[in-house]
């Protein structure tokens, strides 16, 4: 592992003659600088900004939290910095702002321990960030696109850190890349199986779409709706729209039959998969309209997929996510101290899939 560290950390100085050499005008802030007791209370300054999407006001309270010397404050401002930068759509969108930042900030932690340091799994978000940049490239800094790099920093926060989110893109990954090797698809699959028995929506949804569809699996329209069903209820806020729409086609398209089957594995899985904290839907998701078939019959999210379902635990969701997601819980300087690294273990729901 410490091998491969070493090896991004020399990728990461390389790319750093690149952006440094092609480094934008600095914009003005049109928010004046203030005056702040601590570090800790810009920090508490800029994310509480960040949170209510005053974007401006939070660059401008974490970019003095992090001029003022506390490595932690340091750290946690410019990882929110960088996220804001990141944007698509904000009003602060500077891509190669959040490339830099980015890149510091896995340059400068890429090799701290996942087993006790609370800064793995920003770390880890930091370099998924880069491996979107990398694959698309930067047009601004001639930052040419380079899909193998971006694989290795996926892979890096995948199997280094643990991180979910890194193994279900770099799943993706293999399985859209015509250049994958038998073992690339071998592993993607087997990604794939742990975060689904892990609850992990997302990667449920995938799954379901590959049986759905009989690619790099056996065509299996029970497994595909089951898994789908269970995704929805595992969905993450910001997963939930895409996740909900698979789940409309999958329904619509099958029988009462196919869904009464795939309601006795949904019973069961509720069972055997690890369970996270439940998390309610709410927030605009329930504004949604009602989704209906082509025949008028209403689609069923959130509820049995057949009349043969047997009612089994309450609907849980995978909300032990790793700190940096959509949904951020605030932190502090004190906070980076200790964590836990994510177990990652084999899975069996293909084995169990290849038996049928």
């Amino acid at each position: 592992m410490r091998i491969i560290g070493g090896l991004i950390a020399v990728v990461l100085l390389a790319l750093a003659g690149v952006a440094n050499a092609k480094q934008p005008a600095p914009k003005v802030s049109p928010y004046p600088p203030v005056q702040y007791a601590s570090a800790q209370a810009a920090l508490e300054r800029g994310l509480s900004a960040f949170r209510n999407g005053k974007h401006q006001a939070a660059i401008s309270a974490l970019t003095s939290a992090a001029a003022m010397g506390d490595p932690s404050a340091r750290f946690i401002s410019e990882f929110y910095l960088a996220r804001i930068y990141s944007q698509n759509a904000g009003p602060a969108t500077d891509h190669t702002k959040a490339f830099v930042l980015y890149r510091k900030l896995a340059d400068e932690n890429v090799g701290v321990d996942p087993g006790t340091s609370q800064r793995a799994p920003f770390v880890a978000k930091a370099l998924i960030a880069l491996a979107g940049y990398v694959r698309a490239g930067i047009k601004e800094i001639d930052l040419a696109p380079n899909p193998r790099r971006a694989i290795d920093y996926l892979h890096h926060a995948a199997v280094f850190f643990g991180d979910r989110e890194a193994q279900l893109e770099l799943a993706r990954t293999y399985l859209s890349d015509d250049h994958s090797s038998r073992d690339d698809i071998r592993r993607a699959l087997h990604y794939l199986s742990a975060l689904t028995e892990d609850s992990y929506g997302p990667a449920q949804a995938t799954l379901a779409d590959l049986f759905w569809r009989g690619q790099f699996v056996k065509k299996d329209d029970q497994r595909a709706l089951a898994l789908i069903t269970v995704a929805v209820e595992n969905a993450p806020p910001h997963e939930r729209i895409w996740i909900e729409e698979s789940y409309a086609v999958v329904f619509c398209a099958v029988n009462q039959i196919t869904r009464a089957e795939a309601g006795v594995l949904v019973s069961h899985w509720r069972q055997t998969f690890l369970r996270h904290a439940a998390s309610g839907r709410t927030g605009s998701f329930e504004l949604l309209p009602q989704r209906q078939c082509a025949n008028g019959e209403v689609v069923a999210i959130g509820r049995s997929p057949g009349p043969a379902f047997t009612a089994g635990p309450p609907a849980v969701t995978s909300a032990g996510a790793s700190p940096p997601t959509a949904v951020t819980p605030p932190m502090t300087v004190g906070s980076l101290k200790g964590s836990s690294r994510p177990k990652f273990k084999a899975a069996g729901i293909l084995e169990a899939a290849a038996t049928k």
